[in-house]
């Protein structure tokens, strides 16, 4: 009897651990989802030491890919989508992206300049 009951003992365990690791999981989760929060000071500390280098890179990467690539691009007739993958979205992200924003956070801040400009503009 003993011998069956350690199994269950152990899965209930295990599933009991695999759960409450998930559960800040999903309240960080919740927390992101929220657009509306401005990038703190640790963010934008980060974004411009590690992220926007990384970014900086990868664009100059992306750009020899995009060149070396360019004549199989224009065979294929997808040399418009791969300008966007490999120069233009890495190039919006490093160069135009508010400092600590997240790509979410950027777009609502434009939809939300646009907003006011429509309005002071009517």
């Amino acid at each position: 009897m003993k011998r069956a009951k350690r199994p269950v003992v152990a899965s209930v365990l295990a599933s009991t651990l695999v759960l409450s690791a998930m559960t800040p999981l999903a309240t960080h989760a919740r927390s992101m989802g929220d657009v509306d929060n401005r990038p703190g000071e640790v963010a934008m500390i980060g974004d411009a030491l590690f992220a926007r280098p990384v970014l900086a890179a990868s664009t100059v990467v992306g750009f020899a890919l995009f060149t070396v690539t360019l004549p199989v691009s224009l065979l294929g007739g997808n040399e418009d989508e791969a300008a966007e993958k490999l120069v233009r979205a890495p190039a919006r992200s490093t160069f135009l992206r508010c400092l600590g924003c997240t790509p979410a956070q950027h777009d609502q801040l434009v939809a939300e300049k646009k907003r006011k400009d429509a309005q002071e503009n009517k």
